[in-house]
């Protein structure tokens, strides 16, 4: 059970930031604008819409899903202190804790090993413990 609920969960974190990834391209005018009033640049909207659908991607797949959900959970972060800090509107607050929590349990997958079937455990679990016992 502990690996369908894995799976579940890196599923829903992948069903967040695909689809945030793909606006990026089929509707980049908001986004543009709400980066231009913080003084984000632009030419950062593709590299960000990437970013979020391939590690979203990886955590979802499991490859190399500790070193996505750190970079993920710093994303969302940044995300909270750039855009978010206008404590006086309750949305505002609001969505600053939202990208603080999801940054929480994206630092929790991260750090945490094995906590299920990954494709990094079958990909490197043969060097690890090549590694471990000397062998080569």
């Amino acid at each position: 059970m502990n690996g369908w609920t894995n799976f579940l969960g890196r599923g829903l974190i992948a069903l967040l930031f695909v689809p945030a990834g793909i606006a990026k391209f089929v509707t980049p005018g908001p986004f543009l604008e709400h980066m231009a009033a913080h003084g984000v640049p632009g030419f950062l909207l593709p590299l960000v819409g990437l970013f979020e659908i391939a590690a979203a991607l990886s955590i979802l797949a499991g490859l190399f899903s500790r070193y996505s959900a750190a970079a993920l959970g710093l994303f969302c972060v940044a995300t909270a202190v750039i855009f978010h800090l206008n404590f006086a509107d309750h949305a505002e607050r609001t969505l600053f804790l939202k990208d603080l929590a999801i940054a929480g349990g994206l630092f929790a997958l991260a750090t945490s090993w094995p906590i299920g079937r990954y494709l990094d455990d079958a990909a490197f679990s043969e060097r690890r413990d090549a590694t471990l016992t000397g062998a080569s």
